[in-house]
Formats: structure tokens, sequence, C-alpha cells
């Protein structure tokens, strides 16, 4: 979390809160008690005022920036696609239950929907998540070895690999490029298709998110039958004749 002076005043002491939300994308109730050394009740009470002023958003916790207070060129809105699909799949998830989050800005969105959860362990090769999680969160956090690749900093390779052999997950929850009944499961990266298709072996329910956009689209590498997904979870602006094709082909699928 960014460093900020805490300030003496009510009225300064929230506005210095909503400046950390806005920058930080959240912030967490036992920082905020730490970083300006007040009792929890008012932080709380300052909390409460932010929200009402449409400043913030409180969760469990602490609390998360909205669209009117994030930096300009971000959107947190919880209405967006990639917002309401990490809420939908949040909810699939238990308490003390292990997760494994790949890269994308979707489970990205997963592990922000995560902060209400207790006693997660979340496994992940994606060094935002991994970076969201440690900032955020109290939950256990894995991080596998390997070379990071792309926007989102996934990391493939041969450390990467070596990790999973020994991975257990109660979920697997991965982004893909793309999905359709008779292309199958697809990615536009060829490492990361790679990793992909080890990682649809260790988990006991594999949950494939899929933008919208992309539903019956093909991308470049094939990783296996849509049927290797557990559930594909996508946004319901996602077309519908594809949508139906996958319904057809027993495919759970789950529109957010």
């Amino acid at each position: 979390m960014s460093q900020h002076p805490p300030p003496t005043l009510t009225a300064e002491r929230r506005a210095a809160i909503a400046r950390i939300v806005a920058q930080d994308g959240a912030a967490r109730v036992a920082e905020l008690i730490d970083q300006f050394d007040v009792h929890p009740s008012t932080i709380r009470r300052d909390l409460k005022t932010l929200e009402e002023q449409g400043k913030i958003q409180r969760v469990h916790g602490g609390a998360i920036a909205t669209e009117s207070s994030a930096p300009e060129g971000t959107s947190t809105s919880p209405n967006t696609p990639k917002d309401r699909i990490g809420r939908a799949v949040a909810e699939m998830i238990a308490n003390g239950e292990t997760v494994f989050l790949g890269p994308g800005e979707f489970t990205l969105a997963v592990a922000r929907s995560l902060t209400a959860h207790s006693r997660l362990t979340i496994v992940t090769n994606s060094l935002e998540v991994a970076h969201w999680v440690a900032v955020h969160t109290p939950h256990t956090l894995i991080v596998t070895g390997g070379q990071a690749e792309g926007k989102d900093l996934g990391l493939v390779g041969q450390l990467t690999r070596s990790a999973f052999s020994s991975l257990r997950a109660d979920h697997v929850i991965l982004e893909l490029g793309g999905i359709s009944a008779v292309g199958g499961l697809t990615d536009d990266s060829l490492p990361q298709a790679e990793i992909v298709r080890m990682l649809l072996e260790i988990g006991s329910q594999v949950i494939v998110l899929v933008p919208a956009g992309r539903v019956g689209r093909v991308a470049a590498a094939y990783i296996g039958p849509p049927s290797d997904a557990d559930v594909v979870v996508t946004a319901r602006e996602a077309p519908s004749a594809f949508l139906w094709d996958l319904s057809e082909s027993g495919i759970r699928v789950i529109l957010a």
C-alpha cells in the first residue's frame, strides 16, 4: 500500500482514506487503523460516511474503489462484465478451500471478489493476481515459479510445469481466449495453452472464464474439447447462438 502521512482532523483523515482507496484500489480496515492510529470504530464510521458519499464501496474487512473514485483510465464498477463474473465465481468457492487462479483480467476480478472469504489458499502463476492477493487479503498465497509472459504477467516454462506435479486444488479457474462447441477450448498463447492442459488434470472443478466477445471464437492454440471444463462462466452479453450450442453439448454455462 502507498505511504501517506496521517492527518489529525476527521475531514482530512477521510479525504486521505478516499485517496488511498482510489490510488491503491482497496484498503483494509486493519491497515487503516495502524496508519492513522485510531480506534477501529472510527475507521468504520469513516468508511460508512465515505460510502454514503459515493467515494468508496465497503466490503468485508475494508473498502474498494468505485468507478467514480478510481484513477482515470480504470474501471472498478461492480456492474462491469468482469466484476459480475468475478462475483459469480466467488460464490462457488467455500471458506477453507484451495483455489488455483490463472492469469488474466477476469481471474484478477475473481481474486478481488474473494476478499470476503476466509482461510483460503490461493495458488497462481499470475504475478498480477499474486500481488493483489498479497497486498489486499489475508489468504495463504502460493506462487509458481517460471518466466513472465505477456501483459498479464503469466508465468510459464519448466519451473511452472514442475510446480504442478505436486499441486492439488478444489477449483482451477482459468481465463481462455476462446471457446466453441466445435472448436473447443483455445487460447492465444501457446505456452499458456500448454500450462492449461496440465491444469485440467489437477482440479476437482475446472471453471473456465471467457469474455463475452470470445464465446464462439477459436483462438490459435487448441487445449481440449469444451467438456474438459466443468463450468463455463461468461457475461450475459455473449452471443445467444453460441451459448445455445454449448448448452446443447452438455456444458454447464453460467451467465453473469
